[in-house]
C-alpha cells in the first residue's frame, strides 16, 4: 500500500513541536538516513547537496524551503541608478529596503527566534541594504555567530562584487558556498549609464573609469569564486534600452567564468522609491519583454527564473514576507536555538519530494505522448509544496508555467495586488491582475467566484478550480492532453 499523502499545508499550519514530530515519525523513512532522492539528472551529486534545500539556488527547493535575510550591513561602495536604500517601507517588496537595521548580536537573535518558528528555514543570507564584502566586519561576524549557533544552516551573500576579491579566502574559510553577484554590464560604455560614481582604494571614480574598475572586479571575484568552488548566482537587472540586449553578451561572459546560475531581474522604477531611474522615466520591462530575453538566453548560463527580488530583510518563503512578526521587539531578549522543528519537516519533506518527483515524471510522459506541437501558458495560485493550494482572490503573485511538447516548464512568476480583502472583491485589483496576466491561457487555483471567473473569460483566460490541491504538473498534463484530445490523467489527492 502506497503511504499517505502529505500536505505541505499541513506541516506549515503544526502550531507545536509535539505535533510535527508526529507527523514526521507517522511518515519517516525507513532509511536511516532521511532523505530525497529527487535529485536532477543534470546535477551532480556534490552540487546537489549544496542546492538541494537552497531555495534561490534551486527552483525545486523554492517549493519547501525558507530563507531569510538579515539587514546588518548598511554601507555601500557603489551607487546604482535603480537603487535608494531608504528604511522603514514595511511595504515595499524590493531589495535594499529594510525596516530595521541589525548589529550582528541582534542578528542572531533573529536569527534563533525566526528558526525555532519557521521550520522551512534552511538558508541564512546578507544582502544589504548597502553591501554585504563592503560592510564586511559585520558581516563576518554575523556568519560566525550564526554557524556557531546552528550549524547546518547555509550561509550565502550578496554583492556588487567590487569589494569581493578581498574577501574570497575568509568565505571559503567560513564555508560560505553561495554567493551572488550583481553584473549589469561587461562593457563600461554601458556600466557608466548604470553607475554614477563607485568608492574603491579610498577613492571615488566617476564615469567610464568607475564602470572599468567595477567589470575588472567583478570578473575577478567570479573567476576566483570558481576556483574554490563556491557556487556563484549572477543578479542582472533588465533597463529597457540600457542594458537589454547587452545581457545577452553578460551571459557569455558569465557563463565562461563559472557561474552557476544566471538571474535576470526586472528593473523597479516606481517614481516613490525616488530612485534616479524612477525619477526620470526609465521605464520596467513587460512581463512579456523579460521573457522574450530570457529565452533569448537560453543555452547559456544556466538561468533562474523563479526570483522574487527580495527585500534586505526577507523572512520565509519565496513569495512570502514574514519579517513583520519578527521584528526586535517581538522577540525575547534571550532565545535558545531548539532543532527539532527543523528536523523533523525535513524528514516530511523529503518524503513530499519524492512523491512529487514522481508525479511529476508521470505528467511530464503524458505531456509528451499527446503529441501535439503547440504550447499553453498556465498561472499558478500556490503557497507552496508544488501544488494549486491558492485561491485566485487571495494570490499576490502567480507562478507561470509553459507545457509544450518537450515537456512542463517554470517560466516565471507575476506580482499582483491581491484581489479579495475581508470577503470582498476589489474591482481594480482585478482588473490589474488580468492586465498582469497577459499572454496566460488558463489560471489554476485551488477556488475561484463567478464574477472573476467571467471576467478572466471575457479577456481569453480560462480559470480552473478542479484540480485545487494536486501537484501544479499533474494538473498542467490532464490540461494539455484535453487540448490536445489525449486521454488525461487521473489527477493526484
Amino acid at each position: 500500500m502506497s503511504p499517505p499523502m502529505i500536505s505541505l499545508k499541513s506541516l506549515t499550519s503544526t502550531t507545536t513541536m509535539n505535533q510535527l514530530l508526529a507527523t514526521a515519525k507517522s511518515t519517516a523513512c525507513a532509511a536511516s538516513s532521511c532523505g530525497s532522492s529527487a535529485k536532477p539528472h543534470d546535477v551532480e551529486p556534490a552540487v546537489w547537496e549544496k542546492i538541494k534545500d537552497h531555495p534561490c539556488y534551486s527552483e525545486e527547493a523554492h517549493h519547501y524551503f525558507a530563507r531569510m535575510h538579515v539587514a546588518v550591513a548598511p554601507a555601500c561602495n557603489i551607487q546604482c541608478n535603480y537603487c535608494n536604500r531608504k528604511y522603514d517601507c514595511a511595504n515595499e517588496s524590493r531589495p535594499g529596503v529594510v525596516s530595521e537595521k541589525l548589529t550582528p548580536d541582534q542578528a542572531l537573535r533573529k536569527v534563533v527566534a525566526v528558526a525555532n518558528e519557521v521550520p522551512q528555514l534552511s538558508v541564512l543570507g546578507i544582502a544589504g541594504p548597502g553591501d554585504a564584502c563592503y560592510d564586511w566586519k559585520k558581516t563576518k561576524a554575523t556568519f560566525e555567530r550564526v554557524a556557531r549557533e546552528i550549524p547546518d544552516i547555509k550561509l550565502c551573500l550578496s554583492t556588487n562584487g567590487l569589494a569581493l576579491p578581498d574577501h574570497v579566502g575568509e568565505l571559503a574559510d567560513m564555508n560560505v558556498d553561495h554567493v551572488t553577484i550583481t553584473i549589469n554590464m561587461v562593457d563600461p560604455r554601458v556600466g557608466a549609464k548604470i553607475y554614477p560614481w563607485i568608492f574603491h582604494d579610498h577613492r571615488r571614480f566617476t564615469g567610464l573609469e568607475a564602470a572599468r574598475i567595477l567589470h575588472e572586479r567583478q570578473m575577478l571575484g567570479l573567476e576566483m569564486l570558481t576556483a574554490r568552488g563556491i557556487l556563484t548566482k549572477v543578479n542582472s537587472v533588465m533597463i529597457p534600452g540600457v542594458n537589454d540586449e547587452h545581457l545577452l553578451e553578460v551571459n557569455r561572459w558569465v557563463k565562461d567564468r563559472g557561474a552557476f546560475l544566471h538571474n535576470v531581474m526586472p528593473l523597479i522604477s516606481d517614481p516613490a522609491h525616488g530612485t534616479h531611474y524612477g525619477l526620470t522615466g526609465q521605464r520596467g520591462p513587460r512581463a512579456t519583454e523579460l521573457k522574450a530575453l530570457q529565452d533569448r538566453l537560453d543555452g547559456g548560463a544556466k538561468l533562474m527564473r523563479h526570483c522574487r527580488q527580495c527585500r534586505a530583510d526577507a523572512v520565509g518563503l519565496l513569495g512570502e514576507d514574514r519579517g513583520g512578526e519578527f521584528t526586535l521587539d517581538q522577540i525575547p531578549d534571550e532565545v535558545s536555538y531548539d532543532a527539532s522543528k527543523r528536523e523533523a519537516y525535513r524528514e516530511v519533506v523529503a518524503r513530499e519530494r519524492d512523491d512529487h518527483l514522481a508525479a511529476k515524471k508521470e505528467a511530464i510522459g503524458m505531456i509528451k505522448a499527446a503529441g501535439s506541437n503547440g504550447s499553453l501558458h498556465f498561472a499558478v495560485a500556490t503557497k507552496g509544496g508544488g501544488r494549486i493550494n491558492e485561491h485566485f482572490g487571495h494570490a499576490k503573485e502567480f507562478q507561470i508555467y509553459e507545457a509544450s511538447a518537450s515537456g512542463i516548464n517554470f517560466v516565471g512568476h507575476r506580482k499582483v495586488e491581491q484581489y479579495c480583502r475581508g470577503g470582498w472583491g476589489e474591482e481594480h485589483a482585478l482588473e490589474t491582475a488580468i492586465a498582469a496576466l497577459e499572454g496566460i491561457d488558463i489560471v489554476l487555483c485551488a477556488k475561484i467566484g463567478d464574477c472573476p471567473k467571467d471576467q478572466l473569460r471575457d479577456a481569453g483566460i480560462r480559470a480552473i478550480d478542479d484540480y485545487g490541491y494536486d501537484y501544479i504538473e499533474t494538473a498542467i498534463s490532464a490540461l494539455y492532453a484535453e487540448e490536445s484530445g489525449a486521454e488525461p490523467l487521473t489527477a493526484t489527492a
